[in-house]
């Protein structure tokens, strides 16, 4: 197996082989069975694929790397099987709006790089833009709204010198409002606005977009000014718990050339392009 990074300080990476991405997993108390699948799914990654990348809401909240030093044990076991994949095949993380204060202290933790919140991947065969996707759902003004100010050092600083039972019982009450109001704090409800992502593709002079965030996974063709190909991919999230069916799945992007959807109790999608 091979692989090659940019420095931590760019947003290119550049890797080579079978490279697989999946995002939104939300691990937490309340997701066992979810845990199960997904630990299953990293056991399949250290066999077929080259590197991996985890591309953000990883977890179903984060407080701060601090909550990694006596974990509960539902962090426990995550810990345990990121560092088993890590030790196996690079292994990088990239934060969500769930986990936006995820940083490099956790993610060296486990072995991992942390991703920036946009990246330019470049594999064998394609180069593409990659992020969580929440950014791009502009039309949810509220939210980007609320985003900007929770990501504002100031703010971040602030409630990660709280105390951690403080910052625990701060995440419960909104994990119990975003529920309750579906706004703000699970802005995936909103799908992401097609005209901000061909922004962000003309802007990078790609024409590959891949994100998660959203939860609808599928191929989508991009209309644009240019008349020129935009394509973009979306990660299927993950849910065994609190929903049937259950849903999972990844993305492959393979050393020939092909791209695979990988969506559980459905079709793979498959696709080719041309850079």
């Amino acid at each position: 197996m091979s692989s090659s990074k940019a420095p931590a300080s760019s947003n290119k990476l550049h890797l080579q082989g079978n490279i697989w991405l999946a995002a939104d997993i939300h691990l937490g108390p309340h997701s066992p069975k979810t845990a199960q699948a997904f630990y299953r799914f990293l056991t399949q990654a250290r066999q077929d694929a080259d590197a991996l990348l985890l591309c953000g809401d990883i977890f179903h909240a984060w407080v701060g790397s601090d909550l990694a030093l006596e974990p509960p044990n539902w962090l426990a076991q995550a810990i345990h099987h990121f560092r088993q994949t890590s030790q196996d095949i690079p292994l990088y993380v990239m934060r969500g709006n769930r986990d936006f204060l995820l940083d490099q202290r956790f993610a060296s933790y486990i072995g991992a790089q942390l991703l920036p919140d946009q990246v330019l991947l470049s594999t064998d065969h394609h180069q593409l833009v990659l992020t969580h996707g929440d950014e791009l759902c502009t039309d949810d003004v509220n939210y980007q709204r609320f985003r900007r100010r929770v990501r504002a050092p100031l703010i971040q600083s602030l409630f990660l010198a709280l105390p951690l039972k403080w910052r625990l019982s701060v995440a419960g009450g909104l994990r119990q409002r975003s529920r309750k109001q579906q706004q703000y704090i699970e802005p995936s409800i909103t799908d992401v606005n097609e005209s901000s992502c061909v922004q962000l593709l003309e802007q990078h002079q790609r024409t590959l977009l891949v994100h998660g965030h959203t939860h609808r996974p599928a191929l989508h063709r991009l209309a644009n000014t240019n008349k020129s190909n935009l394509t973009r991919i979306v990660i299927p999230d993950w849910e065994y718990d609190h929903s049937q069916p259950t849903r999972g799945g990844w993305l492959a992007l393979n050393k020939n050339g092909l791209i695979e959807l990988h969506r559980h109790h459905q079709p793979t999608l498959r696709l080719r392009l041309k850079n």
